[in-house]
């Protein structure tokens, strides 16, 4: 119904910046907030940032002040800019999309539609 196809990631050095994108297509519609969540291997899944359709943006407390999440709903389109970037940021990194009006939660229940993961690698 909906497809997330998602682009930008690759490898970076520490203190690097990334941007990833992510582009909705089918019914997009249905869709309100969208987000980034991450795993890293043998970590749990984590939320990064979210934002509403109308633009409120929640962030995690780790990539506060380095990461900013966006959107263009004309283009049905979710932004990461990644700066700053850490070793401990390394992870796959997955765009997300909801039903819901309301901010994503942790556990990512919510989700309705998830992307296919892109890898993120930080060098130190």
């Amino acid at each position: 119904q909906v497809q997330l196809v998602e682009s930008g990631g690759g490898l970076v050095q520490a203190g690097g910046s990334l941007s990833l994108s992510c582009t909705a297509s089918g019914t997009v519609f249905s869709i309100n907030t969208m987000g980034w969540y991450r795993r890293a291997p043998g970590k749990q899944r984590e939320l990064v940032a979210c934002i509403t359709r109308d633009g409120i943006t929640t962030y995690a407390d780790s990539v506060k002040g380095r990461f900013t999440i966006s959107r263009d709903n004309a283009k049905n389109t979710v932004y990461l800019q990644m700066n700053s970037l850490k070793f401990e940021d390394t992870a796959v990194y997955y765009c997300a999309a909801a039903y819901s009006l309301r901010a994503l939660s942790a556990s990512g229940t919510i989700v309705d539609y998830w992307g296919q993961g892109t890898q993120v690698t930080v060098s130190s």
